[in-house]
């Protein structure tokens, strides 16, 4: 059954930690996962968390470390010296969590964390995890894998499992590399099981294997792994040395973790926030493309302006300026929004500028031709003007069918010179297109109204 964490239920249990019931904190945690846990820590204060990380084991406590939200997990490391981070936290994972959690520190105390680590090991391979940029492929991986040499018999190789098992706590696949440490390939833990003793490696393993470069986008990797339905994927060097692999939930943490940064994008936030973040953080991540709205509105107050003879002439038009922006905006919006989806996930497919053009132009015929005959109908019955019924129906066509075009070519644009075509969802696409379509309805006013 999924937790949900109640009012009830954080008092009841912040009172049995602070009068140090052991029995009652584990009855009511009995059950929760380390994310379940990690919720209940997040609506803590400090004093309450760290009493209550007391009742875990260092096992425990560094999985549910790992789960905190950003900001939690700060002030629960802060509260500690860099020798307790590193004994009961560091030590108690996997390379990669461990390298995410050191890469929120400075550098004087990552470092200083890293030598009070007893494995020399573990404190290698998280050195060289922390050489590698976050969102790559080198960034995301785990150094703790099994793999076995292409010579060994499957004797040798069993024996050599046992021994890394005790680092190891899930075993996803098997990878067979060479004397050089180059991957040549995998085998099932069932195989090696079934074969006889004294066959080799090389006699059974699969050498059909998808494998990454260390210095692959993230986003790459996780398009790799949902196109060929991976659990993991080995991460190699630009020799084809294994360096480590990748594990399906540090994909859906980077999936989730994107899909948040564009939604924020296409909504106008600059940067990458929370509802808990500070009102200057907040309002440093929100204020520049409220800047862009307002430029753009006082844009399209100009080309009212510029029309404002024919306002007071016809001053009907004025009624319909709402709806020509915001159908301005919303065609633009849902284009935009279809294109940047299919660069996320690799939809598009191999058509060209024109191909996407012309698709996109067929679908805005078809709306605007439907939405512009309604409009028109509603215009010539209720404002009883033919004049102002031809005007709106054809600027409602002319700016469905430009929206469509615009909001289709700039993400298009912005993808090929390497900047986030999400940024063509938010209220850049809205207010450009708000502005060329209120120029259209006055332009094809004054048109109809000489």
């Amino acid at each position: 059954m999924q937790f949900e964490l109640t009012k009830d239920f954080l008092e009841t249990l912040n009172l049995a930690v602070e009068v140090n019931n052991e029995s009652k904190v584990l009855e009511l945690i009995d059950g929760l996962q380390s994310a379940d846990i990690a919720e209940i820590i997040d609506e803590q204060t400090l004093e309450e968390a760290i009493a209550f990380y007391q009742f875990f084991s260092q096992e425990q406590a560094a999985d549910i470390l790992i789960e905190l939200d950003e900001g939690a997990r700060e002030r629960i490391l802060n509260s500690l010296s860099s020798e307790e981070i590193a004994k009961q936290f560091i030590d108690n994972m996997d390379s990669d969590d461990a390298a995410d959690v050191l890469a929120e520190m400075s550098d004087e105390k990552k470092n200083e964390v890293i030598s009070h680590l007893e494995d020399f090991e573990q404190a290698s391979d998280i050195v060289d995890l922390l050489s590698y940029e976050e969102d790559t492929a080198g960034g995301l991986m785990a150094k703790e894998l099994f793999k076995v040499d292409i010579n060994w018999d499957i004797k040798t190789c069993i024996n050599e499992l046992r021994i890394q098992s005790q680092d190891i706590e899930q075993v996803y696949t098997v990878y067979v590399v060479d004397d050089k440490n180059i991957l040549q390939g995998i085998v099932s833990l069932k195989r090696l099981l079934l074969t006889p003793d004294n066959k080799k490696i090389k006699d059974i393993y699969n050498d059909n294997i998808i494998s990454v470069k260390a210095n692959v986008k993230d986003e790459e990797v996780g398009n790799i792994m949902d196109k060929y339905d991976l659990v993991v994927v080995p991460v190699v060097d630009e020799i084809g040395r294994l360096l480590g692999r990748i594990t399906i939930d540090d994909v859906v943490e980077v999936i989730k973790e994107e899909a948040e940064k564009d939604y924020q994008m296409a909504s106008g936030i600059s940067e990458n926030v929370e509802s808990s973040d500070s009102v200057w953080l907040l309002t440093r991540a929100r204020l520049p493309w409220l800047f862009i709205g307002l430029f753009g509105g006082i844009l399209g107050a100009r080309v009212i302006g510029n029309y404002e003879h024919e306002l007071q002439l016809h001053p009907e038009m004025a009624i319909f300026i709402p709806l020509i922006a915001a159908m301005a905006g919303n065609v633009g919006v849902q284009s935009s929004a279809i294109v940047v989806q299919g660069l996320a996930n690799n939809s598009l497919g191999l058509d060209g500028l024109w191909s996407k053009l012309l698709k996109e132009l067929g679908v805005a015929l078809i709306n605007g031709v439907v939405l512009s005959s309604l409009i028109f109908g509603y215009c010539f019955f209720f404002e009883a003007s033919t004049a102002l019924s031809l005007t709106v129906s054809i600027a409602l066509l002319s700016v469905i069918i430009f929206a469509a075009l615009f909001g289709t070519i700039v993400p298009l644009l912005l993808n090929k010179y390497k900047v986030d075509p999400a940024l063509a969802t938010g209220p850049f696409i809205t207010t450009v297109n708000d502005i060329f379509g209120l120029f259209l309805y006055f332009l094809i006013g004054h048109l109809m109204y000489l």
